[in-house]
């Protein structure tokens, strides 16, 4: 027989199954590492708190990008707000006009890329930010479009042109493939 499961053991199952991946959500929406654990705190008391209300229409995959997408991008929106300035965030546009004005000096090293490529991802509109996330952890599109609230149509041409960006300004920097 197949009980349903409590708000604590879905918790619990969550952060077994995903937590790696909400760490992942944390670094990438926040570069302060004292910030970054206040966000991952946040998302996980906000999934928490969610999870009373999860009722299986999707699946617990994807309502868990959501709650941790949704209170990474208000965090992120918040800080922007306090600092008084909304021209932190770059449009797709934007990111890929500017000139890479940093003089960083990345090395073969797995990490420094990685690290590299969160930079990159950080400067993002958190919309943008939110979708290429969810893809690099492999949320197929659609599950990506119910989390957002986009088009399926609108998130694949969203990842296409965010890779595009990405990969311009990676290599512009210097960067190794990873």
């Amino acid at each position: 027989m197949n009980r349903i499961e409590s708000q604590d053991e879905l918790y619990q199952r969550a952060a077994r199954e995903y937590g790696a991946a909400l760490a992942r959500i944390a670094y990438a929406y926040e570069a302060d590492p004292d910030l970054r654990r206040d966000v991952a705190q946040e998302i996980h008391l906000a999934l928490w708190r969610s999870l009373g209300r999860f009722n299986g229409r999707c699946s617990l995959r994807t309502w868990v990008y959501r709650v941790a997408h949704n209170v990474a991008t208000s965090h992120v929106v918040r800080q922007t707000k306090g600092k008084g300035s909304a021209s932190a965030f770059l449009t797709l546009e934007e990111a890929e006009a500017q000139a890479d004005n940093e003089d960083v000096e990345l090395s073969a090293d797995r990490n420094q890329a990685l690290a590299r490529l969160f930079a990159l991802i950080q400067r993002l509109d958190p919309l943008d930010r939110q979708v290429i996330l969810a893809y690099l952890e492999e949320v197929d599109a659609e599950s990506i479009a119910e989390i957002t609230g986009l088009s399926t149509a609108n998130v694949w041409s969203k990842i296409h042109r965010i890779k595009k960006v990405l990969v311009r300004r990676f290599h512009r920097g210097g960067g190794n493939a990873l």
